[in-house]
């Protein structure tokens, strides 16, 4: 990527959108390391059309691409390409947003969730779903056991750690880095994301 892209920071807790050109690579930095960042692409000519996890993994027929693969939209068409991993490589396409539900479920009322920050960012960049996708979770290391099992443990990412996505068609991306501080996820304890966007 070259030095004459733009950033985007994203706070703790919190979610940003912002739009990125055909063929624009987008780099996600976890700044301080074991950070979940949640990732929603939208087609930014066709809100119709957004990342599917589900379809995805049904057209990779993987759990997650390799680097050099494309993540698709739910008809299947390629939306990103995964070009860079300069992390340990554990991230996760199971897990839907964390939301009010899921915190009030344990007692935990008025927390930040990455489910309303989502709808907050999109609606910020003129984008309404008639749903709340499931997100790409980079950095989440919940990779299944032999037996089924989604243990969510912390990320394994170190500050500086990175992934890089290029733009296959004009989109609106949202990012939220991940609220979860009730459980080792984020290491029990939530931090900025940083967002570098710019030309290959």
């Amino acid at each position: 990527m070259n030095d004459t892209g733009r950033s985007v920071t994203v706070p703790a807790q919190q979610g940003r959108a912002f739009t990125v050109a055909a063929g624009e690579l987008v780099e996600i930095v976890d700044v301080e390391g074991h950070q979940v960042g949640d990732l929603w692409v939208i087609d930014a000519e066709d809100h119709g059309r957004w990342l599917s996890t589900s379809h995805t993994r049904d057209r990779r027929e993987r759990m997650f691409p390799r680097v050099g693969e494309s993540f698709t939209d739910q008809f299947g068409e390629p939306i990103i390409e995964f070009t860079a991993d300069a992390s340990p490589g554990r991230h996760d396409m199971l897990f839907p947003p964390c939301n009010r539900w899921l915190y009030e479920s344990v007692g935990l009322f008025d927390h930040p969730n990455c489910h309303d920050n989502f709808l907050a960012a999109a609606a910020s960049a003129g984008v309404t779903l008639p749903v709340v996708p499931d997100p790409v979770n980079f950095f989440q290391n919940s990779a299944p056991e032999p037996d089924g099992t989604l243990d969510v443990l912390t990320a394994a990412s170190s500050a500086g750690d990175s992934v890089t996505l290029r733009m296959l068609r004009p989109a609106v991306v949202v990012l939220t880095s991940c609220s979860v501080d009730n459980w080792p996820t984020n290491n029990k304890n939530c931090t900025p994301l940083l967002a570098r966007i710019g030309a290959a």
